[in-house]
């Protein structure tokens, strides 16, 4: 029998941790006058809002987590964030498209680096800012975060670590999971400042250069330009 109490926790806690990202945009959206601050501000909010109710929900009882649920976690956590992760580009229009927009946001949470965008610079700074932001969360796991605040979740997260979690087998790490995945974030947060840092001493402005070292760090490869 499949415990959901679990899976509509962390789900919930995915699509907050979401909708939050992307209100880290429209400060770049406000800077520069772009027409997407009301698309990612709504969208933000439809996002929030949802994962909330799906938190404060918790069907069914009980908070371990065996394997299936961990696999099970993972697969709906990562469409809901394909699937809310492409508001954006659909309510600011950017990308009008349902299936052009999925391959995007897909493209971007999987680091892929293909791109539908025939021209980058006629895509508002907030939305280009979000597509981005696709690729870091893409790049360490946004679901080995989540492991990191299941401490105050209440849950178990080396079955989630198992099925998301890059490199080191759960198996070497299991003693202290949690630990290694607020470590694991740590440090991919502290080299994205570093790269951020470097990119505008080096005559970069602050937004190319978060922006590229936002997805240089996803090993991604999208940028905010043409060419």
């Amino acid at each position: 029998m499949i415990n959901f109490a679990p899976i509509s926790n962390v789900v919930g806690v995915l699509l907050i941790i979401i909708g939050v990202l992307m209100f880290s945009a429209l400060p770049f959206s406000w800077y520069y006058h772009s027409n997407d601050a009301e698309a990612l501000f709504f969208s933000g909010g439809i996002t929030i809002l949802c994962g909330l109710l799906l938190w404060l929900a918790r069907f069914g009882s009980g908070s371990s987590v065996n394997k299936r649920e961990g696999y099970l976690i993972v697969s709906l956590g990562w469409l809901a964030m394909v699937t809310f992760g492409m508001l954006p580009y659909l309510i600011s229009g950017a990308i009008p498209s349902v299936t052009d927009a999925f391959f995007e946001t897909v493209s971007g949470m999987t680091t892929t680096g293909a791109s539908i965008v025939k021209d980058l610079e006629d895509i508002p700074a907030g939305i280009l800012f979000w597509r981005s932001m696709t690729q870091w969360i893409g790049g360490m796991g946004i679901i080995v975060l989540t492991v990191a605040l299941f401490p105050l979740l209440g849950i178990g997260g080396v079955e989630l670590f198992v099925a998301e979690a890059p490199g080191p087998s759960a198996d070497k790490i299991h003693p202290r999971i949690r630990e290694t995945a607020k470590r694991l974030w740590l440090i991919y947060v502290g080299l994205t400042v570093a790269l951020t840092v470097i990119l505008w001493v080096a005559g970069m402005d602050f937004y190319e250069s978060i922006n590229h070292a936002l997805t240089t760090m996803a090993t991604g490869g999208f940028s905010t330009r043409n060419e």
